[in-house]
């Protein structure tokens, strides 16, 4: 038998459905993504995160509401303590209306733009400094299947929702899985508090995916684990500390 012949008779790798992708990202990441990278399609899971984010912002407007989180971000902000009482409340009512549209919004348009943003910093890291062989598609394809880790972190979140008092439920630290859940917010640095808030499980988590997908795209000769996790976590952290410094600021 030739060689020829024995490549022809050598089974062709199953191939993963959907499913069994959006689940193996969780159980088995380092399988799951080399098939991604093998066949990088994106539809499904970002059609999930969009479709999870709307439920969580539907779930917090009628069972928690706006109203309350508005009022809290105005009322122990420098700037809205110098408001007149009236204005102040004409604001609250304005932006607790505007809130939830906002959030769809954020939900349906914002989470495919940041994925493309993030993507082409990553493809501009992993390919354009690091000269791995990887695709636009092949990495927004990752970004995609990674943001289950936030899916499940929104699904934690409504469940604590509904565990609580509505009026202790905060919105931006649901769960205990940061450490800024653990500060308390109107006594902290606003630099040091957003720092903490950005040390979180999930955050970590998808950063791990991540990284993890980008070697599987790149191939493992070509990209070592370290530096795909240096390509996830640089950009990362100049992100975190810019947001810091500008709360900080205002």
């Amino acid at each position: 038998m030739t060689p020829e012949d024995t490549t022809a008779l050598s089974p062709e790798p199953q191939k993963m459905s959907e499913i069994s992708r959006l689940a193996g990202v969780i159980f088995e990441p380092g399988k799951t993504f080399e098939d991604v990278a093998q066949r990088p399609t994106w539809l499904v899971p970002l059609l999930l995160i969009m479709v999870v984010n709307c439920i969580y912002i539907g779930l917090f407007s009628q069972h928690v509401g706006w109203e309350r989180f508005m009022r809290q971000q105005i009322e122990t902000s420098s700037r809205g303590q110098q408001m007149d009482p009236a204005v102040r409340e004409q604001a609250i009512q304005t932006q607790t209306k505007l809130a939830p549209v906002f959030g769809y919004v954020g939900a349906i348009v914002g989470t495919p733009l940041i994925f493309l943003i993030c993507a082409g910093v990553l493809m501009a890291i992993v390919a354009g400094i690091m000269s791995a062989p990887v695709r636009f598609k092949q990495v927004f394809a990752v970004m995609c299947y990674a943001a289950m880790a936030s899916v499940i972190a929104a699904v934690l979140a409504i469940i604590v929702m509904f565990l609580k008092n509505p009026a202790d439920f905060d919105l931006q630290n649901p769960t205990m899985f940061n450490v800024g859940a653990f500060m308390d917010p109107e006594h902290s640095s606003k630099f040091l508090y957003s720092l903490a808030g950005a040390i979180d499980v999930f955050a970590i988590w998808s950063i791990l995916l991540i990284a993890t997908g980008l070697r599987a795209a790149a191939g493992k000769r070509r990209l070592s684990f370290g530096g795909a996790l240096f390509s996830v976590v640089l950009p990362w952290a100049v992100f975190v500390l810019g947001r810091a410094a500008f709360k900080s600021m205002f």
